[in-house]
């Protein structure tokens, strides 16, 4: 190959990648306010009257995860020393089939987990937002139902920390 040849096809690679390197985009990173470097989230409390007996634990463990591990927010030992508070309560449990075979029993099923929760940096009254999020995910009820209820309610909390975390984050 020519010394100019070559030389076209490292200016286009060049330019072909520096033009992909503009679309490319990162669920990960947050765009924080300067003045936001704390977060208080408290135990929600589990209203839900049924399911597994360590849902809030295991609600504020993923919270705490998803806030502290993918933002540089720092976690506030209280209301007071924080400068945005993410409040809730777990709604509703719910572990109801969700596929049945054809001889009627339950091929699988899925657990449903309801929080309501707010967002508000405490300076102001009002939150960012309030409302409802479900987390659900399926397992299969004839092999070991109790690791698998327990599995699934795992990952539908999970799947409720990522939307939560997703919809705070977003209004920055």
């Amino acid at each position: 190959m020519t010394p100019s040849r070559l030389l076209i096809v490292a200016l286009l690679f060049t330019l072909f990648a520096g033009a992909t390197a503009c679309f490319r985009y990162s669920t990960t990173g947050t765009s924080i306010p300067a003045d936001v470097n704390t977060i208080y989230i408290p135990f929600f409390p589990d209203n839900s009257s049924g399911g597994i007996s360590n849902l809030n634990e295991l609600v504020y463990q993923a919270l705490v995860d998803r806030f502290t591990r993918r933002s540089r927010l720092r976690l506030a030992s209280s209301p007071e020393t924080a400068d945005i508070v993410l409040d809730g309560a777990i709604q509703t449990y719910v572990n109801r089939p969700f596929s049945i075979g054809a001889d009627q029993a339950a091929r699988l099923n899925r657990v449903e987990v309801v929080i309501r929760a707010s967002f508000r940096y405490t300076r102001e009254q009002q939150p960012l937002w309030d409302r409802s999020f479900t987390g659900f995910s399926e397992y299969d009820p004839t092999a070991n139902a109790l690791d698998g209820e327990s599995a699934a309610a795992r990952a539908a909390v999970d799947n409720l920390a990522n939307t939560l975390f997703q919809e705070s984050v977003g209004k920055w």
